[in-house]
């Protein structure tokens, strides 16, 4: 049998571990070996070689940061004029026109351009909800896309079955039949999920919102996930109108309506939970229910500022996600991060979230919510998943003080380096898995189509 490959990355100025001591460690490196951490240390007790050595001198490397929350498609929607400043539902009713024009080259392109950003900013595994499929649409166009970006991949089978008509918020030419949906959400968990260890693609099961599914899908999804052993997703109390809808509509709140429908567990993650209540936090910590914090599109959409701090304290899993870009108009999880700890400031007082605070909801933090041990952290046995960022670039010259703390605290970089599995994907600040300036030009001339 042929060797597995070996990478040797050495002198880093700091490496972050986030391992069970979380420890940082000047002039550390990592000994990959197939694609696995071997071994972690200072560089000089490690290996003198290997098949491939990435000298990181200079650098901060830390885990490969972890997306909870995207909606790719979007990419192709971004400053739209008539949804620049509307919230939450307006904005959908607005671009739902738009995202009828939505067709299966878009949804590939879409989720290329999402991910090299995502690459380019130390982002190793995306989670993406996909809820809209018109035109022949399929998640299988987006799972294909990821495999040549290749990130580290959670694809949700998203869904809408209540249209305008029904009492819900999309129009009824988006939404599905309730057996069409469940029936394909089947076929590609049966196609497509990798449950191992170590997995690049898994299938979530993952019911848009309560305000575009019926009581009768989230069971069922509920149910198919678990005999399937997937995890669930959905959207919940995003803001004040999203929370009087539940109560209106269901005689509860978000989070009663929840764990009525049995949508609350370890293998369950809600997006935002902006407006969750403190009832809500404790359901969640007793369960292990998990929340993908969105600040930028929270900001953006007006939505309130997350209780993120007391849920932690609290033991909510969080992790973090960049939502979609037509609502953040970016897919950057560093600068997620720091927006992440800016905005608890504003809501909760200086010391709510510190920068490493930040860093560990975006590495383990991510992890934990999407159900995984695998990936978040830099020790022996963990994936090989890492950014490398230098901090001798303008954006933290002078943060020579804390490096680590300069990540988040200091304008938001890209990485030099990002390595999924013990694979370089990014080189030098040079993304080497698709053609950048050609994917570009391709999706500003799909974004015009969908414009109309």
């Amino acid at each position: 049998m042929p060797t597995e490959k070996t990478l040797l990355v050495r002198n880093a100025q700091v490496l972050v571990t986030m391992d069970q001591r979380r420890r940082e460690i000047e002039g550390g490196g990592l000994y990959i070996q197939g694609g696995r951490i071997v071994a972690v240390g200072p560089t000089g007790v490690l290996p003198a070689s290997a098949d491939q050595v990435l000298d990181l001198r200079g650098h901060v490397v830390v885990p490969g940061l972890v997306n909870t929350h995207h909606h790719m498609f979007q990419s192709l929607a971004r400053a739209v004029p008539a949804s620049q400043d509307r919230e939450l539902f307006s904005w959908l009713q607005n671009l739902f026109p738009m995202w009828g024009r939505l067709t299966p080259e878009m949804v590939r392109v879409s989720t290329q351009i999402a991910m090299a950003e995502l690459l380019l900013s130390g982002c190793t595994t995306s989670s993406d909800h996909l809820y809209v499929f018109p035109n022949g649409c399929r998640l299988d166009d987006s799972i294909e896309a990821a495999e040549q970006a290749g990130m580290r991949f959670h694809a949700s089978r998203g869904s809408m079955s209540v249209g305008e008509s029904q009492g819900g918020l999309p129009p009824d030419g988006l939404v599905e039949k309730e057996p069409a949906i469940l029936a394909d959400t089947r076929r590609v968990i049966e196609a497509y999920h990798d449950a191992g260890r170590f997995s690049m693609r898994r299938i979530v099961v993952a019911p848009c919102s309560p305000f575009s599914v019926s009581r009768d899908l989230m069971r069922e999804s509920a149910a198919l996930a678990r005999g399937y052993g997937v995890s669930l997703h959905t959207h919940l109390a995003e803001n004040v109108r999203d929370v009087t809808y539940s109560q209106e509509k269901f005689g509860r709140t978000p989070a009663d309506y929840a764990e009525e429908l049995a949508w609350v567990g370890r293998d369950v993650w809600h997006a935002h939970c902006v407006q969750l209540d403190d009832a809500g936090i404790g359901l969640f910590a007793r369960t292990g229910t998990g929340v993908a914090h969105c600040p930028c599109s929270n900001m953006r959409l007006a939505s309130g500022i997350a209780p993120i701090s007391k849920m932690v304290e609290r033991g909510v899993p969080v992790g973090l996600g960049v939502d979609g870009s037509a609502s953040n108009d970016g897919a950057h999880m560093l600068g997620e991060a720091r927006q992440a700890m800016l905005l608890q400031r504003v809501g909760f007082g200086p010391a709510a979230m510190t920068a490493r605070g930040a860093l560990e909801i975006a590495t383990l933090g991510g992890a934990r919510v999407l159900g995984r041990d695998d990936i978040g952290a830099l020790a022996p046995g963990m994936a090989a998943d890492f950014a490398a960022f230098d901090m001798g670039r303008l954006n933290f010259a002078g943060g020579v003080h804390d490096p680590v703390a300069a990540l988040v605290f200091c304008a938001s970089a890209n990485v030099s380096h990002t390595v999924i599995n013990g694979r370089v994907i990014v080189r030098d600040g040079q993304l080497l898995s698709l053609d950048l300036p050609v994917l570009i030009e391709r999706h500003n001339r799909l974004a015009r189509l969908m414009a109309g």
